[in-house]
């Protein structure tokens, strides 16, 4: 199974950021619905004590008036006297033993039993329950020298309601505070990780070959130290590169006289091949091909050394692919490679000639070294916009994965090509004239076993231009 990638730096710091709003967010949430829910309880349970209370002596001042001369209480005064009590809407009131029910509108089971119970042990007491779905806050209050106790219900859902819009608009504060943090890490991060996205653009300039790219100085000291250690990292980078180049080019024009003059005195000798002993021959014949190599070698490097110089001048002009293809491969003696033409591809570009010629002639004589000879080569329709791809097949042995682009590197050699005939270069120039042209190179499996060596070219390279 595949592996997750992993977000981009800048995801990470806004995500961060974010959470870190969050959290901030829910805390913050937390502790002001706590204390507004304490504060509300509590100022509404002050209110509903101080009414419960004042309602009690209203009560045990008509008990007072309801007292008979032989010790009775008038029930009918005290029955009015709850009809003209301070009730909030939607509360309920009640007497306990033995006046109950004075107040019919409710049982006086919706009481819970614990707090009468409270309410006769302690002279007082309050307690929260749910009645019928609905929230209240029970008081109660002894009336000792009656033997009753007053309780009256209190609502509770106004306040449950007010808790809730507060709750609700600290849970959208705090989304929107994450919103904002996550915003503001992104914008942070994107400031903070600019330096070093003009860093990695350098960097890949530099990867590309434009080796004069440098970072502009900046204001800020501890970016400018960046920017000098860049910019000196990219001069000594530069330097050596061309140090080498330039070291290349040297060797291979001071070895091509030597090698002109090794030729020649090769060819001499093989004139008169027959003239020398079987040993002789076999040294001659092992001496003409290292000396025909190795020729080939210092053509390959001197071209490369102008490729580096970017001395190669190209010329661009439009081709009959499938003509152009059977003429290189003819050329480098194999004449019955079929060239074929695959549906959605173009007969006709315009691309550079010499280049392209170069790419084939190198793919067609690297299949003939090591693969036993090319089987195919195909024009085939580009995978991006305004591309096409030339591909030449073999039935060798393949190039195993980890090999796929080193072998494009200068002097590398293939596993199953080691001990053949070659100087390495042939699919170095490849990639190389591939490059220049704004295409590039890969090698991949033949479905029916061998090797794929791909080249991807734009179809109008003037297009690139404009």
């Amino acid at each position: 199974m595949a592996l997750l990638r992993s977000p981009r730096l800048s995801t990470r710091v806004a995500l961060f950021f974010g959470l870190i709003g969050l959290l901030a967010g829910l805390g913050l949430t937390t502790a002001t619905y706590s204390i507004a829910r304490d504060s509300l309880l509590d100022q509404r349970v002050s209110a509903a004590r101080s009414s419960a209370f004042d309602n009690a002596l209203a009560v045990k001042s008509a008990f007072d008036q309801a007292l008979l001369p032989d010790g009775r209480l008038d029930r009918e005064v005290i029955s009015d006297s709850f009809l003209n009590l301070d009730m909030e809407p939607g509360g309920f009131s009640m007497l306990t033993e033995p006046y109950i029910p004075l107040y019919l509108q409710f049982p006086a089971s919706a009481f819970p039993a614990e707090l009468l119970e409270s309410v006769n042990r302690t002279q007082s007491g309050q307690q929260q329950f749910i009645h019928d779905g609905e929230p209240y806050i029970g008081i109660g209050v002894h009336i000792a020298a009656y033997d009753t106790s007053y309780v009256e219900a209190f609502p509770l859902a106004s306040t449950e309601r007010t808790l809730r819009i507060i709750f609700t608009a600290l849970l959208i504060g705090s989304a929107l505070a994450a919103l904002f943090a996550t915003f503001f890490g992104f914008t942070t991060s994107r400031g903070l990780l600019k330096p070093l996205t003009r860093v990695a653009d350098a960097a890949g300039d530099i990867a590309q070959g434009a080796l004069d790219s440098r970072l502009e100085t900046s204001d800020d000291p501890e970016l400018d130290r960046l920017v000098q250690s860049f910019n000196e990292m990219a001069d000594a980078v530069q330097t050596r590169i061309e140090r080498e180049a330039r070291f290349a080019s040297d060797v291979s024009h001071e070895l091509r006289s030597p090698i002109t003059a090794m030729t020649a005195a090769v060819e001499v000798l093989a004139v008169r091949r027959d003239e020398l002993g079987d040993r002789s021959q076999q040294a001659l014949d092992l001496l003409v091909e290292q000396v025909r190599r190795f020729d080939a070698m210092v053509i390959d490097l001197l071209e490369l050394s102008r490729l580096d110089a970017g001395a190669v001048d190209g010329h661009d002009e439009e081709l009959d692919l499938v003509e152009w293809a059977q003429r290189v491969t003819a050329r480098s003696g194999s004449p019955d490679i079929p060239v074929d033409v695959e549906r959605g591809a173009p007969r006709r570009a315009i691309v550079d000639k010499v280049r392209l010629e170069r790419i084939l002639g190198n793919l067609v004589d690297n299949a003939a070294h090591h693969a036993g000879g090319a089987t195919r080569v195909s024009i085939e329709p580009g995978d991006r916009v305004g591309t096409l791809l030339i591909a030449v097949e073999d039935a060798g042995p393949g190039v195993a994965a980890s090999e796929r682009e080193r072998i494009f590197e200068r002097f590398a050699r293939g596993s199953a090509a080691r001990h053949r005939v070659g100087t390495g270069l042939g699919l170095a120039l490849v990639a190389e004239h591939a490059a220049a042209m704004g295409g590039e190179a890969w090698v991949e499996d033949r479905p029916y076993g061998g090797s794929r060596f791909v080249v991807r070219l734009p179809r109008d390279r003037s297009e690139l231009s404009t």
